[in-house]
């Protein structure tokens, strides 16, 4: 799926770039876990969410009483979700290639 293919490339580039955690190092959250631990944790969410989609087409289309509108919802979410996940990997990447052109 798209979802997975999307994590599987994120959890590179995290493999790549992020940098372990230092003590006086606080990350943008205030937890103190870096941005690859928040990006692979946004992953498994969207994961999730599409799991719980399709269970909830399937759950409609078979007639195991999954309201429709239950289903819509779920399939908004997750789509809302990977949306989400997709422009913050573009950030990352363009941020990426924007420190890539910068002089030293």
């Amino acid at each position: 799926m798209v979802i997975q293919g999307l994590a599987a490339g994120l959890s590179g580039a995290i493999a790549g770039i992020a940098p372990a955690a230092t003590p006086g190092a606080a990350g943008a959250s205030g937890a103190g876990s870096p941005f690859g631990g928040v990006l692979e944790s946004m992953i498994s969410q969207t994961t999730a969410l599409d799991t719980k989609a399709s269970q909830a087409v399937v759950g409609l289309l078979s007639g195991q009483g999954v309201e429709i509108h239950d289903a819509m919802m779920a399939t908004q979410k997750a789509d809302m979700a990977f949306e989400l996940a997709l422009q913050v990997r573009n950030k990352a990447v363009a941020a990426y290639q924007q420190m890539l052109g910068m002089q030293f």
